[in-house]
């Protein structure tokens, strides 16, 4: 299939942020890989994608915003790979685009920034290219490029499982505030992971029913119990400030607290947007903390829309 360069001149797409309400890690595989069972949440954190024709052959990004100058823009860039991954698979030989990213997901924060922006690529050139590619392709495409691809490509909340790249979708009621304390230094995933083979005995991971029960209820109340990331010992004991970042949020009223993904940035659960504003003036005010942020969630995946749309309810 050649470039038709007549379908779009320019795409504009929005991809959450996400955040992991439950992390459980079992044993490593023999490629190293652990098995996952994971609740993910998208929230209204988005990084902003515009993508325009170039040349055959040229694929190029650009970084604007929060954390841009600590990104690669060469073709080891995720972004990049998802586009070239996209016109391979598609037959798009004469493709080319410029991609730029307008950041506000943390780098490095276990908010999964990167793994959005690929998410928000295929989507975008799929548009500019006349949408060659079918949903179930572009899903298949995302487990390619990364485990937690895939679901930024859904939204909402979802059931993660093998290596959190299996996606299943699950209805929730009501809405979730969340408050974010972003860290003054990012954290390796595979540091976190490795620290994690040192201090635990994995076994195979089982997300907690209470969870998943009250999710389906909208107990927000019970949902910020049953928080749990199987990951956090590790990150707190790299990253020691991160203990005292999430006391301090619990004290300030959060009703749950949890490092997301392999961190460092700390997730705090309201049932309100003046309670998460009180969780956030404690946490402003903590030499640990870099930044503070607001979401809600769930809402959708990559899209071309406003952004503003909640996911499943």
């Amino acid at each position: 299939m050649g470039y038709v360069s007549d379908v779009a001149q320019v795409v504009r797409v929005r991809v959450p942020a996400k955040v992991n309400l439950a992390l459980c890690v079992g044993a490593a595989d023999d490629t190293g890989y652990h098995e996952l069972g994971t609740v993910f949440q998208a929230l209204s954190l988005w990084d902003e994608l515009t993508v325009e024709p170039a040349a055959p052959g040229v694929f190029r990004v650009a970084f604007r915003g929060e954390g841009a100058a600590f990104l690669p823009t060469d073709d080891t860039n995720l972004a990049v790979r998802a586009a070239r991954l996209l016109a391979s698979h598609c037959g798009v030989t004469d493709a080319g685009c410029v991609m730029v990213i307008r950041k506000r997901i943390p780098v490095a924060g276990g908010m999964a920034g990167g793994s959005a922006d690929a998410a928000a690529v295929l989507v975008a050139c799929n548009e500019l290219w006349g949408r060659p590619a079918r949903a179930h392709e572009l899903r298949d495409l995302a487990a390619q490029l990364g485990a937690d691809v895939p679901f930024l490509l859904t939204g909402g909340t979802a059931i993660g499982t093998g290596r959190g790249d299996i996606i299943a979708p699950i209805e929730t009621r009501g809405t979730y505030h969340w408050t974010l304390a972003l860290s003054h230094t990012g954290l390796s995933t595979p540091s976190v992971f490795r620290e994690f083979d040192r201090l635990a005995e994995p076994s195979a991971p089982v997300i907690p029913q209470d969870l998943l029960d009250a999710l389906a209820e909208g107990n927000v109340a019970e949902v910020g119990r049953t928080l749990v990331n199987d990951l956090s010992d590790a990150a707190i004991r790299l990253q020691p400030t991160l203990g005292s970042t999430l006391q301090i949020g619990i004290d300030a009223g959060a009703l749950g607290a949890v490092v997301s993904g392999s961190g460092p940035t700390c997730a705090f659960l309201s049932d309100s947007a003046e309670s998460a504003s009180l969780v956030a003036e404690a946490l402003a005010v903590f030499s640990g903390v870099r930044a503070v942020r607001s979401a809600i969630g769930p809402v959708a995946g990559a899209g071309t829309g406003t952004g503003d749309e909640h996911g499943s309810r």
